[in-house]
C-alpha cells in the first residue's frame, strides 16, 4: 500500500469514474485502474462496484476512503509543517541521469509528476556516464537514477521502458529488412563526436554486438544527422521512439532486434518518502 494508491481511490470516489479521476490527476487511466486493482488485491476486498455508466463505493470501499482521507490530510499537514520550517530536502528528490537519458525525465516523466505533486522539487543530477551514475547513488548525491539495465547487484532496478535501435539510411542503400546485425560490420555510419557520452554508449553497444562500422561523419550536431544521411554520407543508429522527420529515408529493424532496457535504479537502502512516491509514479506510467 502507498499514498498514491490512496489518492487514486479517493479521486475515483470523488469523480465517479476512473476516467474522470485519471484526467483530474493527469495520469493515464490504465495506470490508475491498475493501482486501484492492486490495492484491492492487497486488502482482499472490492472497493468499487459498477452502477450504470459510473462506479460506486462498496461498504468496504467507503471505510477505506474514509481512512484514506484522514491519512492524506495528515500527510499534507506534515508536509506543510516541513515547508514552513524551511526543510526543503523533505520535498526534494534527486535523480541522476546521463545526457542521453535526461530527456526521458525532462520530456516525459517530470511534467506529469509536477502536475500531480507541485510541491515536490525534482533535481536532476547530471552524470557523464554509467560509472558516475553509480557513484552518485552510492555516495548519496542522488536518490534515484535513470540508467541502462542490467546494473550491479548492490542496486535495485525497476524497468519502465524498452527502446528499439533501428538503422536510418538513404533509399539508395539497398539492404535487407530486417537487417542482420552483422551487416553493421564495415558499414559507414554517422556517429556522435568522440569523447562524449552518446559516442561511448554507441561504441559499447557495437562492442557487445561484435561489429566494427566505419565512422563516416563524427559530430554532436544532432539536428544535422538526418541531413547527412539524406546526402548519402552514412547511415544512422538511433531509437525508434525518438525518431523525428524521417521522410524520404528508410528505417530498418535488426534481426535479432537490438534493444536497450531503461529503468529507475536505487541502492538497497530505505528511500526517502518523496523518492518512493516518484518511483511509484514512474512505474504506473504507460
Amino acid at each position: 500500500m502507498n499514498l498514491r494508491q490512496l489518492r487514486y481511490v479517493v479521486a475515483t470516489a470523488d469523480h465517479g469514474t476512473m476516467t474522470a479521476a485519471a484526467q483530474a490527476l493527469y495520469v493515464a487511466q490504465p495506470a490508475l485502474s491498475r493501482a486501484v486493482r492492486e490495492l484491492e488485491r492487497e486488502l482482499g476486498v472490492e472497493l468499487f462496484a459498477r452502477s450504470g455508466r459510473g462506479i460506486v463505493l462498496t461498504s468496504a470501499g467507503e471505510k477505506v476512503v474514509w481512512h484514506s482521507r484522514i491519512a492524506l490530510d495528515a500527510v499534507d499537514s506534515i508536509e506543510e509543517l516541513s515547508s514552513a520550517r524551511g526543510h526543503s530536502r523533505a520535498t526534494e528528490v534527486r535523480i541522476a541521469a546521463t545526457p542521453t537519458l535526461e530527456p526521458e525525465l525532462t520530456g516525459r516523466l517530470l511534467p506529469r509528476f509536477a502536475r500531480e505533486q507541485p510541491a515536490v522539487r525534482v533535481r536532476v543530477v547530471r552524470c557523464d556516464g554509467r560509472e558516475e551514475v553509480a557513484a552518485a547513488l552510492r555516495t548519496g548525491r542522488a536518490d534515484l537514477a535513470v540508467t541502462d539495465l542490467p546494473v550491479p547487484g548492490d542496486f535495485s532496478a525497476h524497468p519502465f521502458e524498452q527502446r528499439e535501435v533501428v538503422l536510418i539510411s538513404a533509399p539508395a542503400l539497398r539492404l535487407r529488412e530486417p537487417l542482420p546485425v552483422t551487416a553493421l560490420d564495415g558499414m559507414r555510419l554517422v556517429l556522435p563526436a568522440r569523447g562524449g557520452t552518446r559516442r561511448a554508449e554507441i561504441e559499447a553497444m557495437l562492442a557487445r554486438l561484435g561489429v566494427t562500422p566505419v565512422a563516416a561523419v563524427e559530430s554532436d550536431e544532432r539536428a544535422a544527422w538526418l541531413g547527412w544521411v539524406r546526402a548519402g554520407m552514412g547511415s544512422l543508429l538511433w531509437y525508434r521512439n525518438q525518431l523525428e522527420d524521417t521522410e524520404g529515408l528508410v528505417v530498418r529493424s535488426f534481426m535479432p532486434p537490438i534493444t536497450r532496457t531503461i529503468g529507475l535504479v536505487h541502492p538497497h537502502r530505505q528511500l526517502p518518502p518523496v523518492a518512493r512516491e516518484f518511483l511509484a509514479f514512474a512505474k504506473e506510467q504507460d
